[in-house]
């Protein structure tokens, strides 16, 4: 299993189209900030990037880059959830993983 940063600077809200991607990238996804995620996913970085390109255009910037070592997190915390399962119908909103507050290093690796 590979673990990737993935960052974006993306406008709008094609930025809340390419998170709902992103969590559907690997096995797992984290969400330290607004629009930076770790996945961990046993394909390779091309792979991901192939996913996100088409909700891309030329303007917009993404990030992914496999990482391994620790990091170290300011006023945020790093906690892995699983898959994103698809909301049932009823359910409007969907749940972005919002970070809780603090500051710490966490290995990066499950």
């Amino acid at each position: 299993m590979r673990t990737y940063l993935i960052s974006y600077d993306i406008p709008g809200p094609r930025r809340h189209i390419l998170a709902d991607a992103v969590m559907q990238l690997g096995e797992a996804w984290a969400r330290p900030l607004e629009a930076t995620w770790y996945v961990q996913s046993s394909e390779r970085a091309d792979a991901l990037e192939r996913r996100l390109r088409p909700l891309a255009d030329a303007a917009d910037g993404v990030l992914i880059q496999e990482v391994e070592a620790n990091a170290v997190l300011m006023n945020t915390a790093l906690r892995w959830f699983k898959r994103r399962r698809p909301a049932p119908p009823s359910h409007g909103t969907p749940a972005h993983g919002a970070p809780a507050r603090g500051t710490e290093a966490v290995a990066l690796a499950a």
